[in-house]
């Protein structure tokens, strides 16, 4: 080996050894406005990055094409993310009449092309039929899976696979803006509702089609774009500026009823055990809840979410830190 090579070996060697940058045990929630043309996965990647945090995920997929609320659980708050995934949410969604795609967003090729001859009435007409509860055939171009396989790639190699129809509930869908051939509108749907499907329903039942061209999420169960952050605005932002923007674990259970408990309580509670509803103050709404986020009474800490039921109040899933602290 040369002396040259030697030398290069070396620095190879010393930058393999470098320190890795510590991670942080960090406990909250990012409510992060995603931009369009990013994954949620690539999001979430960048603002674990930022954070330096040991351990992250977020609360459901929202598209590329799609901008808006994400909101992105770190440490102890990723136990509780499961319950944003079956909370409703709320969209902003602009669709355009007269033409469908393969996808039926803007990302896909335009299959066909009709004739936009409905006027607004006829528009908040057609809005009135897809209120409640609705049947949509889950889209082609969708993560769904048939034998091990998603939707889209069967999509993208030209087949075409049956998939039964699934009942969804619309809670509220308001137009927006109308300037033909583009509607805006505003829904807040359950679990599992496509929009753009809803978009393309709506297109045919004005006989014209449509597609979605524009999507914003504004809102995920009690969570709204109110205090949430861009990327850019967090890598701007100096690390103590960026930890003003994690929200508290419970907030991600706000919608849950509140129980405090007394200092043994609270020991019995953290060790798994089962407390009987007669030793314990709860209010009409906690008693009648099938879930509630308990606390301690001292300083209100959060110690987890329990079920209510058969006379007990019984530890669904506990805060690590509220039993080491």
């Amino acid at each position: 080996m040369t002396a040259s090579s030697r030398v290069d070996s070396s620095a190879a060697e010393s930058a393999n050894k470098r320190p890795k940058v510590p991670r942080r045990a960090l406990d909250g929630v990012l409510l992060l406005d995603k931009p369009i043309g990013l994954s949620s996965n690539d999001a979430l990647i960048r603002a674990k990055r930022l954070y330096l945090a040991k351990k992250a995920g977020h609360t459901g997929t929202l598209d590329p094409l799609a901008s808006g609320l994400l909101p992105l659980c770190f440490g102890e708050a990723t136990k509780f993310s499961q319950d944003l995934l079956e909370a409703d949410k709320t969209y902003e969604a602009t669709m355009r009449l007269g033409i469908r795609t393969t996808t039926g967003d803007a990302e896909g090729e335009a299959v066909e092309t009709r004739d936009v001859t409905c006027d607004q009435a006829a528009v908040l007409a057609a809005l009135t039929r897809f209120r409640g509860e609705i049947v949509q055939v889950p889209p082609m171009y969708s993560a769904l899976k048939r034998d091990g396989k998603p939707l889209y790639e069967y999509a993208r190699a030209g087949q075409v696979v049956e998939r039964e129809g699934r009942q969804v509930t619309i809670h509220a869908l308001e137009l927006l803006a109308c300037a033909l051939p583009d509607v805006t509108f505003r829904v807040t749907c359950s679990k599992g509702t496509y929009v753009r499907t809803l978009a393309e329903d709506i297109g045919e039942a004005l006989g014209c089609g449509a597609h979605l061209v524009a999507l914003r999420r504004t809102g995920v169960g009690a969570l709204t774009l109110e205090n949430a952050v861009t990327l850019e605005a967090l890598s701007n932002a100096a690390e103590g500026e960026r930890d003003a923007w994690l929200q508290p674990v419970d907030a991600l259970l706000s919608t849950f009823p509140t129980v405090q408990l007394d200092t043994e309580a609270t020991r019995r509670f953290l060790h798994g055990q089962r407390l009987p509803l007669t030793q314990l103050a709860l209010s009409d709404e906690a008693a009648a809840a099938e879930r509630v986020r308990v606390y301690s009474s001292d300083e209100r800490k959060l110690l987890g979410v329990a079920k209510v039921g058969e006379g007990v109040l019984a530890p669904e899933r506990l805060v690590v830190s509220a039993a080491t602290n």
